[in-house]
């Protein structure tokens, strides 16, 4: 099983940009789907945005479309976050997490679709 360490997290201005990655070790998760998450105090943790493992398939938590954008180099193991225009609300530990996945355009939204999680990264936007 694959092992996911987060990365860039940080304190930012609203308007703000902050560059999210998820580096993977262990094993290649080129057949791995891969999704972010976060999780802000108080409240579940929550879809931001996925990736098919063919890279040809992207989706996106309505609050974040157009400000996010999620890409992966299987070459190098990683998956990325791009995060633009950060609000307030966008304030929250962040997680990477991964599951095999055998159809090669899935994405998957749930948190319970996903086996393997990184430990977080903490981003904090203020106002």
């Amino acid at each position: 099983q694959a092992q996911l360490a987060e990365s860039g997290g940080g304190l930012v201005q609203a308007g703000g940009s902050l560059s999210l990655s998820c580096a993977a070790s262990g094993r290649s998760i080129s057949r791995y789907a891969m999704g972010w998450f976060r999780q802000a105090p108080g409240k579940e943790r929550e879809f931001v945005a996925g990736i098919s493992f063919s890279s040809t398939r992207t989706f996106y938590a309505d609050s974040v479309k157009g400000r996010f954008t999620i890409a992966r180099d299987n070459a190098k193991n990683t998956a990325n976050l791009q995060m633009n225009n950060l609000k307030p609300e966008d304030t929250a530990a962040y997680y990477c997490a991964a599951r095999a996945s055998s159809w090669s355009t899935v994405v998957y939204t749930d948190r319970r679709d996903y086996d393997t999680w990184g430990q977080g990264t903490q981003v904090t936007v203020s106002s």
